[in-house]
């Protein structure tokens, strides 16, 4: 039978850990599930259990020696003159024990995903260990060690010849994903970020628009520091609306960090739960609009992972189930739970506090900027759009 979405999680995905004080910590994948359960939100017939990617999956999107990098690195067999070649051994990628079927296991997870929703066994999969989209082919970069989302899409196109829209919503732009697609018509990026002015990787640029037969086919949306909730829902839904009208994909891949929140100690936007409410409500409706129910949603960055990461994750999952809207306070037992072991003072209410932040001085220059850089990278888009409504005597 038919599910509508399915969950893919095991602890295994847990062994992705650089560090006990490395920002990126698998932990806000238990605070998530455990509030969902919670909840009564997920039974255990929702959740799938990943497999690993094999080597022949992972070379769709990496290169054979990089592999091969990460499996001595595994074992403790990789000199630090190579490593640093390969992006392994920085401070933002250390190298791990285990680092290869840890990192294996994660795009294991986003195939589950992809073959679940693409041979029609599931019309929505969330899995929240993925959504590392700075890996590039040869190289680790920002965290990221192999590219899930890269390698996954990739075996849409060899197995399922599926045209593909992935959107980013994660504050550091999804640089990875982005190069391995653009040169490709089959695929369709779009990434909505903090400006890399300011903020790693330092790139997504408005004027990034892809090359060769990709041309037309990559889009950018760099927010400016502070963005808040209304600029970049604005901005979000111009976006994503007028780009599945432009593309109509086959099927939806989202990343879903959860860094652009106030809170996150890593980047400088201004989003509430307001934000991540909305995000996954826009995805699930063109999703049926345009690719019969056929969404696959990833996770991403997220560094507070005690006050923002649970509740923002946990949002994906309720819109994708249909979930009522909840509102008020958490789950009392889950906040008992964690708060003897959270370093600050949880947020016990779905929403966030009125008064979290000072108002921002810039607000509607901030606003104005946004608009106009949205505008710009949508030029192409608009300018399609407007011949096919003409052609079409609309």
């Amino acid at each position: 039978m038919k599910k509508d979405s399915v969950f893919i999680y095991s602890d295994s995905l847990l062994s992705y850990r650089f560090s006990d004080h490395h920002p990126f910590n698998q932990h806000r994948l238990t605070l998530t599930i455990d509030l969902l359960k919670e909840l009564g939100a997920i039974q255990t017939n929702d959740i799938i259990v990943p497999r690993m990617a094999s080597d022949e999956e992972l070379l769709l999107n990496h290169e054979r020696s990089f592999i091969e990098a990460i499996k001595l690195a595994s074992s403790g067999n990789l000199s630090k003159e190579k490593a640093e070649g390969f992006g392994l051994g920085t401070e933002d990628t250390p190298i791990f024990k285990g680092m290869h079927e840890a990192s294996a296991g994660l795009v294991g997870g986003t195939l589950t995903a992809v073959d679940y929703v693409l041979q029609g066994k599931a019309n929505h999969a969330l899995h929240l260990g993925g959504g590392l989209h700075h890996g590039f082919p040869g190289k680790a970069s920002g965290f990221c060690v192999y590219n899930d989302s890269a390698v996954a899409i990739k075996y849409i196109l060899e197995k399922y010849n599926a045209r593909v829209l992935y959107v980013d919503t994660d504050a550091h732009h999804g640089d990875g994903v982005q190069g391995s697609f653009y040169d490709d018509n089959m695929v369709c990026t779009l990434s909505i970020h903090e400006t890399g002015r300011y903020l790693f990787p330092g790139t997504g640029n408005v004027n990034e628009w892809g090359q060769g037969n990709g041309y037309g086919y990559s889009f950018n949306i760099p927010l400016d520091a502070f963005t808040e909730d209304d600029s970049f829902l604005e901005s979000y839904r111009a976006a994503f609306t007028e780009i599945a009208e432009y593309f109509k994909p086959d099927v939806i891949v989202t990343q879903n960090g959860a860094d652009a929140h106030y809170f996150d100690p890593l980047t400088h936007l201004s989003s509430s739960m307001e934000t991540y409410r909305a995000i996954p409500r826009l995805a699930h409706e063109l999703a049926h609009q345009y690719c019969d129910g056929k969404w696959i949603a990833v996770g991403g960055g997220g560094y507070d992972i005690w006050r923002v990461v649970p509740r923002a994750w946990s949002l994906i999952w309720l819109e994708m189930i249909g979930w009522p809207n909840v509102s008020g306070p958490l789950p009392e037992n889950w906040l008992k739970r964690w708060q003897p072991k959270a370093p600050v003072s949880l947020i016990d209410q779905w929403d966030d506090p009125v008064d979290m932040y000072k108002p921002i001085p810039r607000k509607n220059d901030i606003e104005e900027k946004n608009r106009q850089t949205v505008d710009r990278a949508l030029y192409i888009v608009r300018q399609q759009l407007k011949r096919n409504h003409q052609k079409n005597g609309l």
